[in-house]
């Protein structure tokens, strides 16, 4: 292999070393404090290494993965991820009275595998790094099984996400297997050239269908969406944190890379597929969420709309320049991400693995008990639902305009419909947190000490949310650069 793809592979061999220190050291010496600070350091490490050495850029290595500036942004976004649920984890089980070092290799080895997946551009490496995200996910999800007060739920959610991310990838395993037979090639970009040969087109077709179906599921869009409010609300809530984004995060980057690279819009009835899929996530994700009390379930159908709203963007690619597509789809879910975060940061805050607090009516009052923390989850909400001055106002314009240009104009309406019946359920939420404090609260949130990390999170997306809306030039001339050279 040669030097330039060594560099290139920097950050991948990092996240490889720092698993590996951190499971040995885990083996020799029982320490949280210390696995957590190990698993940060090597987390920050692997994201700041392009700033010491510059990459060699648009390098296909192997013909498994490319380094170019779109994986190294989706790659650098995992990091982040998993750089602030190692943050959320450290408090949530400190007082576990059960040995936590593992969780973090778990989180290491998630990572690594929404970086290997932000780098795919093959079917092979595509499933390696989903599988590495489901894998560590299914335990990560049932992790404090041995809580006495929440022993079921984490359990009854990790083996329903294991039954359906099971089913998701053998779909598009079945899906993999029929487009090979048709082209005899894993490689995104080898489809283009022989998905036409006679009599393949509709196997090629259902190929595509079942494939996009897996996606659907790891995606969590509706009608596959029968997973994500029972595994949200009953995973720990830095896991679910991870889940919202990390894992959300690659798949999305590599199901882009491989729309537009393999040309799989040049089948209509793809295109038709994924429009019902965004306007039934968009309506129903909106109206399921209207009937619930716990937020983290709120949370939970709220991104089912909102993947929804992504979607829009994917199925204007067939219309639109590729490059106003590759933007609008990178800014919103970069807006997404920080939402995310900052959302289940305060949630993790306020719970640990012997309690979930996330009901709705146990955030009455917060705002008195505890502004800082209530000022971050009021401004998550805010750009959630897509007001003026948030990052998710501008992510929302860039997926009405990228519609408006590609004439989706159906789409469009579910947009507005679905954004209004949103802003209700969010703004909801707020006025619980404004109303007087009730006194029969089992635990007081201004009572927690929390730590540094725990506020560095809550308040850094909330800045970067309120950054983004006022003044979102830096990242949208980074990302029509990383679109111009995709």
């Amino acid at each position: 292999m040669s030097a330039d793809a060594l560099i290139d592979l920097l950050q991948i061999i990092l996240l490889t070393v720092t698993t590996v220190v951190v499971m040995v050291t885990a083996g020799f010496k029982r320490d949280h404090g210390l696995i957590n600070s190990l698993t940060q350091a090597g987390l920050c490490a692997s994201l700041l290494i392009f700033l010491f050495v510059k990459p060699v850029l648009n390098l296909q290595i192997t013909p498994l993965l490319v380094i170019d500036e779109y994986s190294l942004f989706f790659s650098a976004l995992c990091i982040i991820g998993g750089i602030a649920v190692t943050a959320l984890a450290y408090p949530y089980f400190e007082k576990h009275n059960q040995q936590n070092e593992e969780f973090y290799i778990l989180v290491l080895l998630g990572v690594l595998g929404g970086v290997v997946l932000s780098c795919s551009d093959h079917f092979v490496s595509m499933f390696i790094g989903m599988e590495m995200i489901g894998i560590s996910l299914y335990a990560m999800i049932a992790y404090p099984i041995h809580s006495a007060v929440v022993a079921k739920f984490p359990l009854e959610a990790a083996i329903k996400y294991l039954i359906m991310s099971g089913l998701a990838s053998a779909v598009m395993l079945f899906g993999i297997a029929l487009i090979y037979a048709m082209t005899g090639s894993f490689a995104f970009g080898d489809l283009v050239a022989r998905n036409s040969e006679p009599g393949s087109a509709l196997f090629m077709l259902i190929g595509f269908l079942m494939l996009i179906a897996g996606i659907a599921f790891k995606l969590s869009l509706f009608p596959f969406h029968m997973w994500t409010p029972d595994v949200y609300e009953g995973a720990p809530a830095p896991v679910t944190a991870f889940l919202a984004t990390v894992s959300k995060a690659a798949m999305v980057a590599v199901a882009l890379r491989l729309l537009l690279v393999a040309r799989v819009f040049d089948y209509p009835q793809i295109t038709a597929a994924l429009s019902l899929l965004a306007a039934a996530s968009m309506i129903f994700g909106n109206l399921l969420a209207l009937q619930q009390s716990n937020l983290k379930r709120l949370l939970a159908y709220s991104s089912i709309a909102h993947l929804g709203y992504l979607l829009v963007v994917v199925i204007a690619a067939a219309a639109v320049p590729q490059l106003l597509s590759i933007e609008s789809m990178s800014y919103y879910m970069t807006a997404y991400f920080l939402m995310s975060l900052g959302g289940f940061a305060v949630t993790s805050a306020l719970s640990n693995a012997g309690r979930e607090l996330d009901q709705v009516s146990d955030y009455q009052g917060l705002f008195w008990r505890n502004p800082w923390m209530s000022a971050a989850l009021i401004v998550v909400l805010l750009s959630l639902a897509g007001i003026p001055l948030t990052a998710g106002f501008i992510g929302k314009f860039y997926v009405f305009t990228t519609g408006v240009e590609g004439q989706l104009w159906f789409l469009l309406a579910m947009l507005i419909l679905g954004s209004a019946i949103g802003l209700y359920y969010y703004l909801r939420v707020i006025y619980v947190m404004l109303q007087p404090a009730r006194d029969d609260l089992t635990q007081d949130p201004a009572a927690n000490k929390l730590s540094f990390g725990v506020y560095a999170v809550m308040l850094t997306m909330a800045a970067a949310v309120l950054y983004l809306g006022v003044y979102p030039m830096p990242l949208i001339e980074t990302l029509q650069n990383l679109a111009s050279n995709f």
